[in-house]
């Protein structure tokens, strides 16, 4: 008699924890892509400075001549104080095993942001002319990134509501209301390029520039009520 009354309690407290946590309601989970296209009309340098010798002193001096002629050209060309930042300096010391000697390698990067395309070419011909020996990197970008990355979501949502209508559309179901969304990476599509090539003679250079489009993407999962 004891056994039936614990089996029958048992199953009335199971049964209560059924009541108390029910099964979670059946969703589709669905990534969305947004795109969004724009020729840019910003552009980041990013230029290094590099001696190598003997003389860490004789080093560092070579490295302020430099960039002293460097300031000097972008503010002769207009170039607004916010828009040149020193990146890093750097010093290392390296050794020879052949001559048995120490050398050092003395670096100083700068990054310079254009916000008109047009002084690009005339810029960079200016600062490989200041004495430069280094170009990290040339960066790309447009001056209304924050709305085009508020475009490229609503994009994105909106091409998972769509995708998760044609999931269910082939069972004869219909999607609820949305009850999660997650943003996954966002990321800038292929970059304009930029090509330095120093001519035959070695006494200028020459630029090219192909703006293209650049790309501005962002992927999201929803996960939609399945009605």
């Amino acid at each position: 008699m004891k056994t039936f009354k614990t089996f029958v309690i048992l199953a009335i407290t199971t049964t209560a924890m059924m009541a108390q946590n029910p099964l979670p309601p059946n969703t589709i989970d669905v990534t969305g892509e947004g795109i969004v296209r724009v020729v840019p009309d910003e552009v980041t340098i990013n230029i290094r400075v590099e001696n190598t010798g003997e003389n860490t002193k004789t080093l560092k001096e070579q490295n302020d001549a430099t960039i002293s002629e460097v300031l000097k050209f972008l503010k002769k060309m207009n170039i607004d104080d916010k828009d040149v930042r020193t990146e890093y300096m750097n010093l290392s010391k390296n050794y020879d095993y052949n001559s048995k000697t120490y050398t050092f390698a003395a670096n100083q990067s700068l990054s310079v942001k254009l916000r008109d395309l047009k002084k690009y070419e005339p810029v960079m011909k200016g600062l490989i002319d200041t004495g430069i020996n280094r170009i990290d990197g040339v960066e790309f970008s447009s001056s209304t990134s924050e709305a085009l990355k508020s475009q490229a979501r609503k994009k994105a949502v909106e091409n998972a509501q769509m995708k998760a209508k044609e999931y269910v559309s082939v069972l004869n179901q219909t999607i609820g209301k949305a009850v999660s969304i997650s943003e996954l990476n966002n990321s800038v599509g292929p970059q304009p390029m930029y090509k330095m090539a120093m001519d035959s003679s070695g006494g200028g250079t020459e630029q090219t520039l192909a703006l293209g489009e650049m790309e501005i993407r962002t992927s999201v999962n929803v996960s939609f009520l399945l009605n």
